[in-house]
């Protein structure tokens, strides 16, 4: 597949972060803050719905945002977890109404990654300075929300083991997107947890004294999965430096929308390949 890339484009006037080259046959894109409909500290691509935003709002949003990705009409297969701050991965492999509705019931239990080896079935996981994640397989992708918690745990390198199995792949074959998260210079944390940082991943996470850097700890545990360093890319760019296009949780307070990592893998595209 060559090499992974990130490029900022925008779609239907959402400004999205991807690549364009569609590897594997999935489309998937980071989202910014703009292009939406909602207000105030929410404004206005907020992709959260539990955040304090009008619900409808949020509906419409991502409305835009699956219309910009060219999944519109997937409202009612969209899989969205309530993201809990673990390891839980759901996985959907078949796009059968009750499978759909299985993998939208499990996830909404809980789950902070979804591995999908389905058709027309989009994935969306909110972020606002968590660090997120995109693996692509051929014909199969993982989306995944790796904060502090997730990160330590190596939830990148659980979903990146459980989407080789479902892709019948190896970690060589997987590409992996970090997407815009708090940097290491905005992420000041405990001396103790920087302590278990340092216990598991050595002094790659930090960036300076009590500066944690997650994008390295999540890079670290993909290497260790198996990965080619030529096949992780990081958008490199921080939430809490860029609230102008990013929501930040640090950076505003806690009182602010969500951006979004979406992923499907349309119909057509395995067609093609196969």
């Amino acid at each position: 597949m060559g090499e992974p890339v990130l490029t900022r484009f925008t779609s239907r006037g959402v400004t999205l972060l991807g690549d364009e080259s569609r590897p594997g046959g999935v489309t998937f894109a980071f989202t910014e803050r703009t292009g939406g409909v909602s207000r105030g500290c929410y404004s206005s691509l907020n992709l959260g719905d539990a955040c304090g935003d009008a619900p409808e709002l949020v509906r419409r949003n991502r409305a835009i945002l699956l219309e910009a990705i060219g999944a519109g009409g997937l409202m009612d297969r969209l899989v969205n977890p309530k993201q809990v701050h673990g390891d839980r991965v759901v996985v959907v492999r078949s796009g059968s109404p009750e499978d759909v509705g299985e993998a939208q019931r499990q996830a909404r239990e809980g789950a902070d990654a979804v591995v999908c080896r389905s058709e027309a079935v989009p994935v969306l996981l909110c972020y606002a300075d968590c660090t997120p994640v995109v693996l692509v397989a051929p014909h199969a992708f993982a989306v995944i929300h790796s904060g502090w918690r997730g990160t330590i745990t190596r939830i990148s390198a659980k979903a990146l083991n459980v989407l080789c199995q479902e892709a019948g792949c190896t970690a060589g074959d997987v590409w992996a997107y970090v997407g815009p998260h708090i940097g290491g210079s905005d992420y000041e944390v405990s001396c103790d947890l920087m302590e278990r940082f340092r216990q598991e991943f050595g002094d790659i996470i930090e960036e300076s004294y009590r500066h944690l850097d997650l994008g390295a700890a999540v890079r670290a545990a993909l290497l260790d999965a198996g990965m080619s360093p030529d096949c992780i890319v990081d958008a490199d760019v921080s939430t809490a430096s860029a609230t102008d296009r990013f929501f930040s949780y640090r950076a505003e307070g806690g009182h602010c929308g969500r951006h979004g990592a979406v992923a499907y893998l349309p119909a057509q595209n395995r067609a093609q390949m196969e």
